[in-house]
Parts: C-alpha cells; sequence; structure tokens
C-alpha cells in the first residue's frame, strides 16, 4: 500500500516531490555543524632582511620639531633603536637585521618621559624606508591599531577615514553636478 501511495502522491505530481526534497534539504542544512572560518587574507610575517636605516622627519601642530627623542617599538613595546634629533627635524635609525615587523616610529618631545605628546607611524613594509612622524601619522596609526593591528590592510582603512573632501570637490561617481564643467571639462 505504501508503493501505491508513494505513486499516487509524487507520480501525479512531481513538483511535489521536488518540494519534499527542497524542505529536507533546509532542514538538513540547519542541522549542519558550523565551520570555522579562517581569514581570506592571511599576513605573512615580514621582517627587515639585512641591516637597515629608517629615516624621516618629526613635526608637531606648530611645525618641524628640532629636539626630542625618535624610537622604534617592537610589537610589545619594547625599544629596538633609538636616536636625538639635535637642531633639525630629520632623523635616521639603523634597524638591526632579522627585526619583526610591524615596527612603531615613536617621537617623545624632549624632557619627557611618558607618551605625552608622543607621536607615532608604524612600518609594515620592509622596503619602505622614508617615514613621516605628525599628528595625522599618529591618528592614522591609533585607528589601525583599533581596527585590529597594524596591517597594510588596517592603515589604509585608516587613512582612507582620516580624509576629508569638500562637497563642491566629489569625483565623478560622487559628483551632485554637471561632471562636464568639474575640473574645467571632460578629461
Amino acid at each position: 500500500m505504501s508503493r501505491n501511495y508513494f505513486s499516487f502522491a509524487f507520480g501525479r505530481c512531481p513538483a511535489a516531490l521536488g518540494f519534499v526534497f527542497l524542505i529536507a534539504g533546509f532542514f538538513l542544512t540547519g542541522c549542519e555543524k558550523e565551520t570555522q572560518h579562517s581569514p581570506l587574507v592571511k599576513e605573512t610575517v615580514k621582517k627587515f632582511e639585512v641591516a637597515t636605516a629608517l629615516e624621516g622627519s618629526v613635526a608637531d601642530d606648530q611645525g618641524p620639531v628640532k629636539t626630542g627623542t625618535v624610537r622604534v617599538l617592537d610589537g610589545q613595546g619594547r625599544m629596538i633603536a633609538g636616536t636625538q634629533l639635535q637642531n633639525g627635524d630629520r632623523y635616521r635609525i639603523e634597524i638591526p637585521a632579522g627585526t619583526v615587523l610591524p615596527v612603531v616610529l615613536s617621537y617623545l618631545p624632549s624632557g619627557k618621559e611618558t607618551d605625552a605628546g608622543e607621536l607615532i607611524t608604524a612600518v609594515v613594509h620592509p622596503n619602505l624606508t622614508v617615514y613621516s612622524i605628525n599628528p595625522l601619522s599618529t591618528a592614522i596609526a591609533k585607528k589601525a591599531r583599533e581596527l585590529g593591528g597594524y596591517t597594510h590592510a588596517n592603515l589604509v582603512l585608516a587613512a582612507e577615514s582620516m580624509g576629508t573632501v569638500p562637497d563642491a570637490n566629489k569625483t565623478t561617481a560622487g559628483f551632485r553636478g554637471d561632471p562636464t564643467k568639474q575640473y574645467g571639462g571632460w578629461h
């Protein structure tokens, strides 16, 4: 009798059979265990393969600074290297070979032993050697740390969030006027 019932119920309406399998699929999918997903982008460990000199300039809200200490800190905040600014805003620090990235360049004004007034910038690429340390680099580095740490992706997101574009100067995609008149016409 069950065979007759099956052919009676689903033999005349094959769509009903498909519907039953569809409903069963939904229930079975809900019973699966959730699997752990790994991050889509895995950061590889980067380091300075050879001794490398990092250099650049330091400025605060008033402009270039003339004195203070520039330090290189590892991921745990330990000092790797340091130098003093003397009558100029330029610094140059030697980083030992094998230093794992990211590292933080930190500027402390003269006479300050605490982090008050500290300016920072994050170093995540071993082949880039010139870094400015200023209030904007500090804001970007702090935002990247809030986003999950000093990675290239987080620094890019942080930098993009710091920029502002006036409404009158939008790109064509966001421009609210006649695009033929923006920047003097089509380019």
